[in-house]
């Protein structure tokens, strides 16, 4: 079985056009991460639970984004004698602790959701895979840790799995009624429609996560 629905590589334009592509949603999602934020609007379905997946690198993004925030006046203060570059590095200085400020907003308004419609699996401001409730079989709590840089995408004995991972490690699996589609960011062969027949993640609380899925794979 392959894990791929498309094998023909995409050319050089279908590749520039979806990277501008997935660098214009990222940068809407963005600011529209901020704005679920103030208005304390989580993008959760309703009759939803969500569940986040930010912990372990939520104290990675305050750090990044205080020194960004502090780093800002300290190269103003070197450049403003030179009016040119002293208000390109500024926007660019507040563009950037406002991406990250996003991206760490996306992690907290965007979470992984477990609702009436099924599971969504997410991650930061792009990935978002709904999983329907009639293509699962069970959802079970098992802490795995994989190599560093391994795909989204592996082969294994029953079939292709996808894993949306957290520093390497998932501690949820969720194990399919038979091959389903996934479509990840991107093009072939890393992104696009991929069939698996499992999938694992990371849930900050998986046994809230685990609670959340029980009422809805109660069958009679």
């Amino acid at each position: 079985m392959t894990t791929q629905t498309r094998s023909s590589a995409p050319s050089r334009t279908a590749r520039v056009l979806s990277m501008l592509h997935r660098a214009l949603i990222a940068e809407l999602r963005v600011y529209s991460s901020i704005g679920r934020a103030i208005a304390r609007r989580p993008a959760i379905p309703a009759g939803g639970t969500g569940i986040g997946y930010h912990r372990p690198v939520l104290t990675i993004l305050f750090i990044f984004i205080g020194l960004s925030a502090v780093e800002i006046p300290i190269l103003d203060l070197i450049v403003h004698q030179w009016p040119v570059v002293r208000i390109t590095i500024l926007i660019l200085g507040i563009w950037g602790v406002t991406w990250m400020l996003g991206l760490l907003c996306a992690m907290l308004m965007r979470p992984h959701s477990v609702g009436p419609d099924g599971i969504r699996v997410r991650s930061g401001l792009e990935v978002d895979v709904p999983v329907p409730w009639e293509a699962i079989a069970s959802v079970a709590i098992g802490h795995r840790v994989d190599e560093p840089k391994q795909p989204r995408i592996t082969e294994t004995e029953t079939g292709a799995e996808y894993a949306e991972r957290m520093q390497n490690e998932t501690n949820l699996e969720i194990e399919l009624e038979r091959p389903f589609a996934v479509r990840l960011p991107g093009l072939a062969p890393k992104g696009g429609d991929h069939l698996v027949t499992r999938i694992r993640l990371w849930a900050d609380d998986p046994r809230a996560f685990l609670d959340a899925a029980r009422p809805f794979l109660v069958t009679d």
